[in-house]
């Protein structure tokens, strides 16, 4: 019985396989327990779907990142909308140095598009809700 060219390679394979050494099998280790302890640190294990998912493992801890506006989207600003957002995506004006929090990759992308007029509109629209909301009417 004549050996298949397909179990020739794989035998070919098997002998010449490289064993793994005995430092990576260490290192994969404390990766694996790196990866664990963050998945821990945020809360991937929650059962409440604000703080469960997948992604959940990529996101900031709370408090961990701060942006300008309150942490809220420019560009849900931009149009009169508070949407507060965790930091996870984010993009820093390189003509400022200053850091805006998104609450999406789409508005982020959108927002790319015209980034100034946006932001002009959203700081505008933020700097008017804090006077408005700091001001009590006088009493009679």
């Amino acid at each position: 019985m004549r050996a298949s060219p397909v179990s020739l390679l794989l035998a070919a394979c098997a002998a010449t396989a490289v064993q793994p050494s005995v430092s990576a099998d260490a290192t994969d280790a404390a990766v694996s327990d790196s990866f664990r302890s963050a998945l821990v640190q945020h809360g991937v294990n929650a059962t409440d779907p604000d703080h469960s998912g997948i992604w959940k493992a990529a996101t900031p801890p709370n408090g961990s990142m701060h942006g300008e506006l309150g942490n809220n989207d420019p560009l849900g600003l931009s149009a009169g909308a508070r949407i507060w957002a965790d930091c996870s995506i984010n993009w820093v004006d390189p003509d400022s140095g200053k850091r805006y929090c998104f609450s999406s990759a789409t508005s982020l992308v959108v927002f790319l598009e015209t980034p100034h007029a946006y932001l002009a509109r959203a700081v505008r629209n933020w700097d008017g809700a804090n006077s408005t909301a700091g001001h009590t009417p006088a009493a009679h």
